[in-house]
Order: C-alpha cells, then structure tokens, then sequence
C-alpha cells in the first residue's frame, strides 16, 4: 500500500509530496547524490519502481509533461508551500528553485546497512612537472665578492 511522504528541496525549501511504499525506510535528503547509490526519477515511478532503487532523484519544481502523464498517476505532487526548516541552503531564493536533490533509502547488504562512501574525487592542484620542486624561501643579499648561499 501506498502513502504520501512529504520532503523538502534543500536549496530552497519548496514541499514536493511523493505515492510510494510506506516500507522504504529513508536515509537522508541531499543535494547532491550519495556515491554509489542509483537514482530513479520520480516520474518513472510506473516503468521503475522505486523499490529497485536506491533513491529519487528530484529537480524541484519539475513535474511531467501533460503528454507523458498527469501528476495524479505520476505520484508526486508540488505543495507550493516552504520549509521553514534551518538547513534549507538559501531560503530567500526563488521556490521552486529548479536544481537537483537526492532522496536516499537506506541500503543494507548481507544485513549490514551500508553507509555512504566519502566522496573520491581528488582535486589535482598542478602537474608533477610544473612549478618548482620545493618552496623557495627569499633570496639573501649578495656576500663578499658576490657570494650566495
């Protein structure tokens, strides 16, 4: 059986109400996705069930073409309300806001629920071959005879 779950966009707070299966337990709403988790989008819901993912991927404020379907058979529904809640990224922006956010279930694996990996992107500040090797300290004044150290 299904239920309506509320959840809220955490860059701008607008209300998004979502028909799903009142046995999914959730993990967290983000901005951005969880690493290795799969997403689903909302409005496959009838092609995808949402029990095959690991999340929902919304775009808040976006709902189904009127050729595709409408947002009674879709299962999610825009409130038009806000979330007053303290963690909303930026509260006085325009809701809804039109970018990305994550609804991730909690997945288990051999019973054990697994948490999510810390991002592995590395940020590679310059190459091995530009730049100096070491840092190179101020320059002394010349000694006697135009010596330097």
């Amino acid at each position: 059986m299904s239920y309506p779950v509320t959840y809220y966009c955490p860059h701008c707070g607008a209300v998004v109400e979502v028909e799903r299966e009142g046995y999914l337990a959730d993990k967290s709403v983000t901005p951005y996705p969880l690493e290795g988790w799969i997403y689903t989008d909302p409005h496959d819901s009838t092609n995808v069930s949402y029990e095959s993912a690991d999340g929902i991927r919304f775009v808040c404020g976006e709902i189904p073409s009127e050729l595709d379907t409408d947002q009674a058979t879709s299962g999610i529904r825009w409130t038009g309300d806000r979330s007053p809640a303290d963690d909303v990224e930026n509260p006085d922006i325009t809701s809804p806001c039109g970018r990305p956010f994550y609804l991730s279930f909690v997945r288990f694996e051999d019973g054990t629920e697994i948490e999510p990996r810390p991002d592995t992107d590395r940020v590679r500040i310059a190459s091995d071959t530009a730049g100096p090797s070491q840092p190179n300290g101020p320059t002394s004044p010349d000694g006697p005879g135009g010596f330097r150290r």
